[in-house]
Parts: structure tokens; sequence; C-alpha cells
């Protein structure tokens, strides 16, 4: 009896440790709202913004090496002489703003 006892602990064991490594190991996606009010903060410094987008479906985006995921989104803001236009491209996985472009 002590056997099967040890045999059904050491399969379950097995089959937990097998689920818990592969939920940590899968990667997940910072919200994308999250990325967007981080550039709309860092705009915001600057001056009062008039309009931002997100896409919320991350994207392949290559780089030289570099092959990632990135949320490309979008912001308005009002300057003295008018509108300024900006697009960015920020790591979907990281939150990190790549690029910053005027359009």
């Amino acid at each position: 009896m002590k056997w099967k006892s040890f045999i059904y602990g050491l399969t379950l064991g097995l089959a937990a440790t097998y689920f818990v490594k592969r939920a940590i190991n899968e990667k997940t996606y910072v919200s994308s709202e999250l990325v967007l009010n981080k550039v709309k903060k860092m705009f915001k410094a600057q001056g009062p913004v008039h309009g931002s987008w997100i896409m919320t479906t991350p994207e392949p985006y290559t780089k030289s090496a570099l092959q990632t995921k990135v949320y490309r989104g979008g912001i308005s803001r009002t300057v003295s002489d008018g509108v300024e236009q900006y697009e960015f491209i920020a790591d979907a996985y990281t939150g990190a703003i790549m690029d910053v472009y005027k359009i």
C-alpha cells in the first residue's frame, strides 16, 4: 500500500510541476492601455494631449537581429502653431517605448 501512495504522490507532483513550469514560461503581454497611458503621461509633461490611439493586438516587429511583438500607437498634441502628430512603437512584453517619431 505504501508504494501505491508513493507512486500516486510522485505522479501528482510531476504533473503539477509540468503545469506550473508551463504557466511560468508562457510569455504574457503588458496591457496596451498601460502602454498608452505611459506615453500620454510622457507627452503631457511637455504640453496638452489632443488625442491618442493604440493597436490593442501585438504585431511582429523585426529590426536588425531583434524580433519581438510590439504595440503601435499615436499621439496628437496641441502646440502654439497647430497640432503635432507622433507615432510610437512599444514592446508588448515589457511596455518599453522603442521608438517615437513625428509624422
